[in-house]
């Protein structure tokens, strides 16, 4: 059932025009959306709680509580859930293919340039503007999402443990399940299940073709919890180890290109998918590794409202809450030393920050400026 979830959208909206919305935002999105998944969380946040009010602050934390249980890339998933919502099956197909496109095109003409000549256009002038504006969109959504996510003293505590063990090295998907499950049995401390985790492991495939490209990155996309460090220690076993497909440096070089193009950093697939076998493996390396977020976002999503009423599983979205924000200021701090560097990237992130409060300016808009400035100031100022 569709339920018009507020403001700005008119409830005789036909489902036609909901998924044409969806298609036009998540292409915007998908254009714009550099940073990485916190900075993508934070203008999903702005975009579809602060703006558009499709969806309240404790739906959007239940939903990415829901995306850091399973795998995938959870800013992407996070588009399907939305379109999901909005308009059954067709909005999640709509709004995640449109989150991919622009970026796995971009992607995929930075890997013929590189094919061709061997390296990848600059984009450090472009970053050096965009990375502060980002600092200052997550820093609003970490303040808005948090107030809701800290409903006591206990999860007060666990995501301020999640943020100090996290700078300290601890894999953040241990913390994002130890703190869960800490949640879970401390608020339900009399009856406390057993759980067993069953993986089954998909069977190679014996010919290097595009079959086993495809397989390849499925089983990546099934399995792969994490930021992109994760991501990369998955694609050198397979790619450089496994297959002998490439080499060190140009799994490194695929990996930066994701990173500093908009949109997720899942699209390094459609990199490597070119590299190895052209435009049909770029198609069948991006399909690959974000199929089966489709398949698991459309079983969950109708999940989510009935884990919210059992007392168990939501202590668990709680748990997943508190700690997803705990790491995301975990990044936002280690994003903050790498970009806040001289006073005009420390002035970018104060005055975006002031443009938020203040103005209420669309993250869209605020990054686009970010990059205009950054390359002005790195190419004419600087």
């Amino acid at each position: 059932m569709l339920v018009d979830a507020g403001k700005g959208t008119r409830l005789n909206d036909t489902l036609m025009e909901r998924l044409t919305a969806l298609a036009v935002i998540f292409l915007r999105l998908g254009v714009t959306a550099f940073g990485g998944p916190a900075a993508h969380i934070a203008m999903f946040h702005d975009e579809f709680v602060t703006r558009r009010g499709w969806l309240t602050d404790e739906h959007f934390l239940d939903l990415l509580g829901a995306t850091n249980l399973i795998p995938g890339p959870s800013s992407t998933e996070m588009t399907m859930h939305i379109g999901y919502i909005r308009a059954g099956w067709r909005g999640l197909l709509v709004a995640g293919a449109s989150f991919i496109l622009p970026a796995a095109l971009i992607v995929g003409v930075l890997a013929a340039i590189y094919v061709q000549y061997g390296t990848t256009p600059a984009a450090g002038a472009l970053l050096y503007g965009i990375k502060p504006v980002v600092i200052a969109v997550i820093a609003q959504a970490i303040w808005n999402l948090g107030r809701k996510a800290v409903k006591s003293s206990l999860l007060g505590v666990v995501g301020v443990a999640v943020l100090i063990l996290y700078l300290f090295g601890i894999n953040e998907i241990a913390l994002l399940f130890g703190a869960s499950a800490f949640v879970m049995i401390v608020q339900n401390v009399r009856r406390v299940p057993t759980v067993a985790l069953v993986f089954f492991p998909l069977a190679q495939i014996a010919s290097a073709n595009l079959s086993e490209l495809f397989a390849t990155f499925f089983k990546i996309g099934a399995l792969i919890y994490g930021s992109g460090y994760v991501l990369l220690a998955f694609l050198r076993t397979d790619f450089v180890d496994r297959l002998g497909w490439l080499t060190d440096q140009q799994l490194l070089d695929a990996v930066a290109i994701g990173q500093f193009t908009p949109g997720p950093l899942f699209t390094t697939a459609t990199f490597i998918g070119y590299t190895i076998l052209g435009i049909p493996g770029a198609i069948v390396a991006t399909l690959g590794i974000f199929l089966p977020g489709f398949v698991l976002v459309m079983l969950t999503n109708p999940l989510i409202p009935r884990m919210r009423q059992s007392r168990w599983l939501g202590a668990l979205l709680d748990g997943v809450n508190v700690a997803a924000i705990g790491l995301m200021i975990g990044v936002t701090l280690e994003i903050a030393r790498a970009a806040l560097i001289d006073p005009i990237t420390i002035l970018l992130t104060l005055g975006a920050a002031f443009l938020l409060v203040r103005y209420k300016i669309n993250s869209t808009w605020l990054i686009l400026g970010g990059a205009v400035v950054g390359l002005i100031a790195r190419l004419v100022i600087i």
